[in-house]
């Protein structure tokens, strides 16, 4: 399964037979005080999008291209085109989504790899029943940012209840985007081996099943 970072929370799965978008962004209308500069994305395809809430940050499915299926910010055991998707309703912030409203999380297998993408999550930390939920994790898709989300520390503990084997950080400050922090609290706080990698695409396998802890893959940037 390749891994491909479109930038903040925005990922192309790629698997043998299939693809998964995750999270596709748009770009904020002019005027916001916010400076997102990722590039439009284009000449995206998928079988399958998921978006994990309704902000315009994670929820424009227009722009991939293949006709996809969507399941869009709702909690549920679904079938896809890529076997079995489950939603797993949690919050986009500490006080039960009465600040930025709901946020789904998303586990699901693609070639034989169990994927958890944790979307704007913005609780304090995952509940028993969450976690319950998840299950098992390969690979572990997390923000990392603050601000909206949880921060480096939180972060870091929800990477120590879920244990998988990669973690991928996202949402968070690059050269594209002001108004979230940096990945280095994350990176202070999480236990495993950071690996960085001078492009925006793995292959997951690399990673998997190294021994020693997580392997904390750092994705550079598209540009």
């Amino acid at each position: 399964m390749r891994i491909r970072w479109l930038g903040h929370s925005t990922f192309l799965l790629t698997g043998d037979s299939k693809c998964i978008a995750i999270d596709p962004y748009g770009q904020f209308p002019p005027g916001r005080p916010i400076k997102f500069d990722y590039p439009p994305l284009e000449g995206i395809e998928a079988d399958l999008v998921l978006v994990s809430h309704e902000h315009a940050d994670h929820n424009a499915t227009d722009v991939i291209g293949g006709d996809p299926e969507v399941i869009r910010a709702r909690a549920g055991a679904f079938e896809s085109p890529v076997g079995e998707v489950v939603g797993i309703a949690s919050e986009h912030d500490p006080e039960a989504g009465t600040q930025r409203g709901a946020n789904t999380i998303f586990r699901f297998t693609l070639d034989g790899v169990r994927c958890c993408h944790l979307g704007d999550f913005g609780q304090s930390s995952l509940r028993p029943d969450q976690r319950d939920a998840i299950g098992e994790v390969d690979v572990l898709f997390v923000p990392v940012g603050a601000g909206p989300t949880i921060d480096g520390e939180q972060a870091a503990e929800v990477v120590s209840q879920l244990g998988p084997a990669v973690v991928i950080p996202m949402h968070y400050a690059t050269d594209a985007v002001d108004f979230l922090e940096g990945p280095d609290r994350f990176l202070g706080a999480v236990s495993g081996r950071v690996q960085r990698v001078d492009a925006s695409e793995v292959e997951a396998q690399d990673y998997l099943d190294t021994g020693n802890g997580p392997a904390v893959v750092m994705l550079e940037p598209p540009r």
